[in-house]
């Protein structure tokens, strides 16, 4: 026993300052080459890579319940149908507003020399011509079967020339939609080009319209025409609104909602939101919001922000918090409140976007409802209709963060919606640029333990290397007090079994 301690008094007696000081510098330097990984892999998946390793590959090692085993698909029909939910909530639309590539996409780019669009968004958009513009008897006409690659190209050059290809051949719809989206450089150039596919979109529709019972084949043609030519009436309508023209763009919006009013996909409803609010019509616009504000309808950032607006501006310009506090809310205070801690609920982006908290950027082509994108969507079309009402943004501000008191942590249950979904931040980090933006995040992640234990023992070892080169001898007297108080235990339990077991077996086992 006594030779173990003497073994050890002399290993330590051995170590010289200069190998606490190796010894805390390389510990410091491990703990801060993972902390700096650990945070790299947080900000990119929003996730700990040392707790996922663990969640995937350790725990089933260890015994734990796999995710996708049978006894979680044994769940109820509660939990279930919020699954349901949160997919149907995550679910990419389309952006009713979105911008014109050649005329607005690629001018950015050429000023700025950034891509305002990503790779996915683009993939989506190509998958959505695709469905809307083509059918399987697109083989028959050759121009139509030109077209018919051309939206699968990657390549813009490559469209515009299969495009302008086909149009040689004959008038083709298709072609004069896809030069107005992407080589038109300016509103005026794709208004003219529109207005040429309008003229040959209407006679195709008509023709396919009376031989759509004739076969599954002309029916499909027939669903193809009719998306082609809403497609073309409501770009040209967008079109008038970008020229200034609006109440020419509340007309045609009204009659493309009349003569399709079963093509609520397309959201057209939400165009003429924006146009009625620019012409400052807010009787027309509540008109319209109570038809698509309906309980049974999907919600968006527009309808739920466009309602809270109207509230507000009937007590906005009078609003204030002082008085507020002193005297309480009004019943209209209090119902303009509620609509917008609503709308926050919905999506709890946009208000700072609306406050200029946040920068804008331009909005993508595609959207994730409740979601960054959606909200950027919002307020590049709407912060001027929230500017032009007095009071408006003020009363937005004093209000807006008061909604996340209402709403359950760690949200398991929503309040007046179902949960925020959780999946939004993977899906507008593919929709936007993440280079030059930072995608807004709801709720906001805590830190994994991992990366606050990192950082601590990293601060720790450093702090520990600095001082032992600092006070070498000092630092070797606590060190060995430290070891010798570690080891204590172990000693007195040494000393316990050597009393208790006979001389000779222990003097066996040691030298075993």
């Amino acid at each position: 026993m006594f030779g173990t301690e003497s073994s050890l008094s002399m290993f330590l007696n051995t170590l010289t300052p200069k190998f606490y000081v190796a010894l805390t510098g390389t510990s410091s330097l491990i703990s801060g080459l993972i902390l700096i990984f650990e945070w790299w892999y947080f900000r990119k998946y929003g996730t700990s890579f040392i707790e996922q390793v663990s969640v995937s590959h350790l725990r089933p090692l260890l015994g734990g319940v796999d995710n996708s085993s049978p006894i979680n698909s044994n769940s109820s029909n509660g939990d279930a149908d919020s699954n349901r939910q949160n997919v149907s909530e995550c679910k990419v639309w389309r952006n009713p507003l979105n911008l014109f590539r050649g005329a607005e996409y690629n001018r950015y780019t050429w000023v700025t020399g950034r891509e305002p669009l990503t790779y996915y968004d683009m993939n989506l958009s190509a998958q959505d011509h695709q469905t809307f513009f083509t059918c399987d008897s697109d083989h028959l006409r050759p121009a139509d079967a030109i077209m018919q690659k051309a939206w699968r190209e990657r390549n813009p050059q490559a469209r515009i020339s299969a495009a302008h290809e086909s149009l040689e051949l004959e008038d083709c719809a298709t072609a004069s939609i896809l030069l107005a989206e992407e080589e038109a450089t300016t509103i005026v150039e794709a208004e003219k080009l529109f207005k040429q596919a309008l003229k040959t979109g209407e006679g195709c529709y008509r023709r396919s319209q009376q031989l759509q019972h004739h076969g599954a084949q002309y029916e499909a043609q027939h669903r193809r025409d009719t998306n082609v030519l809403v497609y073309i009436k409501r770009r040209l309508a967008m079109c008038s609104r970008k020229l200034g023209r609006t109440r020419e763009a509340v007309k045609m919006l009204r009659d493309l909602m009349k003569e399709f009013p079963l093509l609520s996909m397309f959201n057209i409803h939400e165009n003429l939101l924006e146009s009625l609010l620019e012409l400052q019509n807010y009787a027309d616009v509540q008109a319209v919001l109570a038809k698509y504000d309906d309980i049974s309808l999907p919600k968006s950032a527009t309808i739920c922000y466009t309602a809270a607006l109207l509230k507000a501006r009937a007590v906005s310009d009078k609003f204030s918090p002082e008085a507020a506090s002193r005297r309480g809310l009004s019943t209209a205070e209090m119902n303009a409140v509620e609509a917008i801690h609503r709308a926050v609920e919905f999506n709890p982006h946009v208000p700072k976007y609306l406050l200029e908290m946040k920068s804008l950027i331009l909005p993508p082509e595609h959207i994730l409802k409740r979601g960054d994108s959606e909200a950027i969507a919002y307020a590049f079309f709407h912060l001027q209709h929230w500017k032009r009402v007095e009071g408006a943004l003020n009363l937005l501000h004093c209000t807006w963060e008061g909604t996340f008191r209402m709403i359950p942590y760690p949200l398991e249950k929503g309040h007046l919606f179902y949960p925020y979904p959780i999946c939004t931040e993977t899906a507008d980090r593919e929709l936007l640029p993440t280079v030059f933006h930072e995608v807004s995040v709801y709720p906001k992640k805590e830190l994994p333990f991992f990366i606050l234990f990192t950082a601590g023992l990293c601060s720790f070892t450093a702090m520990l290397a600095l001082l032992t080169h600092q006070f070498p001898e000092l630092m070797g007297v606590f060190a060995k007090a430290f070891l010798s108080t570690l080891f204590a235990p172990l000693n007195f339990i040494m000393e316990k079994v050597e009393s208790i077991l006979p001389s000779s077996l222990w003097h066996q086992l040691t030298r075993i």
